[in-house]
């Protein structure tokens, strides 16, 4: 078993001419007016999107109480339809690396991603987030997030509460702050550049499980959810239609997800900030073709925090999220009978106007050395120590010429991968070969 599964963005296909061109098109829009055409929820709400996102799809308090309330807020639309489409290039630091396929992709202009969302409100207590993608780099469609939910309100002894429950398939996908996996900085990335090797369980599993669970925010203050994960089939099957079914994760039985955050707004809804705990613990079949037998269990547990102060002229934000996890390999023979993995992420965001934003984050990865996990024994990819500490920054720029329109360039600047800063292969390759230069134009429409 490897447990890289942050590594389903390596490619094999190549450029794709086309999208030269709708690069450009996109480019010319951006002088266009301001748009009249938003997406769904926002055409649902008659809101504009940042009222709901400090920059999308970073969501602030009124955009964390539309999800908490199931997506209901407005009329129900019949036509409860957006679209997204990604165009990117990448630019890696060397690409004197054999062998020479690590890089097929790199400087191409690539048509990323395409979306289409069928989300909205679907009765007077019930709402969907749905999304249905095109892999421009793998070049296939499949499933991607999922959150049905059921939203009501209650009132106990004077306290007002909310109250739901949650049918997604990508565990946290479903949490209303933008601190971990599912919805956490950066927001896009390149898809053909080299990550690290090692990952965490909960980052691994989108598109691959149904998880059913409960949750209330008490007086606007405490927020707690339990969500029940299990592998997606039978009945579930469709919120993994279209992955590929080879690498798909299988779990054995119950699998649970618990969250508890504490927040506060203050200064007229101006600041606001959460301090919040996780946990999650999963076994998962080594073979997803044999379902008997013993599996390998993760323990995640973690801690995050958000700070957000938002005005018409400034918008700010920081986040930090840090995760440990035990590994148990119970049913895979590794180096080590269990390991430790720690995550530690942060960033700061800074937009003026809601048009011009500066994001800056720092990821950092370390646990205990394995060198049958870590080390593939190949150049570029390997980790000659069997460490996986890696280490870096992202820098960010973005421009909104239009609400529904983002251009991007962000700086990925490693100062540790794979285990060293230097020779990390142990085929003379080293971790700042691996900086990349990503050049993003996102819509919404």
């Amino acid at each position: 078993m490897n447990v890289n599964w942050t590594r389903w963005r390596r490619f094999h296909a190549r450029a794709n001419g086309l999208a030269g061109s709708a690069l450009a098109a996109v480019l010319l829009a951006c002088v266009a007016q301001t748009a009249h055409a938003v997406p769904s929820f926002a055409r649902q709400t008659g809101l504009e999107c940042t009222s709901c996102h400090l920059s999308w799809p970073e969501l602030t308090p009124t955009g964390r109480q539309f999800k908490l309330n199931g997506y209901t807020l407005g009329e129900r639309s019949l036509f409860p339809v957006a679209g997204m489409l990604q165009l990117s290039r990448s630019s890696t630091s060397s690409l004197d690396a054999q062998p020479s396929d690590n890089f097929p992709r790199d400087g191409a202009v690539l048509m990323q991603q395409a979306s289409l969302f069928v989300s909205g409100k679907l009765a007077d207590h019930v709402g969907l987030f749905s999304q249905w993608t095109y892999d421009g780099v793998g070049h296939r469609t499949s499933i991607d997030n999922v959150d049905l939910r059921f939203a009501n309100h209650g009132e106990l002894m004077g306290h007002k509460f909310v109250y739901g429950a949650t049918l997604n398939n990508n565990p946290q996908v479903q949490d209303v702050y933008n601190t971990g996996q599912a919805w956490g900085f950066p927001f896009s990335s390149s898809p053909v550049a080299l990550t690290p090797n090692a990952g965490l369980a909960i980052e691994g599993l989108g598109q691959q499980v149904a998880g059913l669970g409960a949750y209330t925010l008490w007086d606007n203050t405490l927020y707690a959810e339990l969500t029940d994960y299990r592998t997606a089939d039978r009945m579930f099957s469709v919120l993994r239609a279209g992955t590929d079914r080879a690498e798909d994760a299988a779990l054995k039985g119950d699998n649970l997800y618990w969250r508890l955050g504490l927040q506060h707004e203050w200064g007229e809804g101006q600041h606001s900030a959460m301090l919040g705990a996780y946990g999650f613990t999963l076994d998962r079949y080594p073979d997803n073709t044999n379902l008997s037998g013993p599996t390998d269990r993760f323990r995640d547990t973690g801690i995050d925090a958000q700070y957000q102060y938002i005005t018409d002229q400034h918008r700010v934000s920081l986040q930090a999220n840090y995760v440990r996890e035990q590994q148990d390999w119970l049913a895979t023979p590794q180096g080590n009978s269990s390991d430790t993995l720690r995550s530690f992420k942060a960033k700061a965001t800074y937009y003026y106007q809601k048009q011009y934003g500066v994001n800056v984050g720092y990821f950092s990865t370390k646990g205990d050395a394995d060198s049958v996990l870590y080390n593939t024994g190949d150049p570029t990819t390997g980790s000659a120590s069997g460490s996986p500490n890696s280490t870096g920054t992202v820098w960010e720029l973005n421009y909104l010429p239009r609400r529904d329109i983002r251009l991007a360039l962000q700086y990925t600047a490693y100062s540790r991968f794979n285990g060293a800063r230097n020779n990390y292969d142990g085929f003379g390759r080293n971790a700042k070969d691996n900086n990349t230069l990503y050049l993003l134009a996102w819509l919404m429409f």
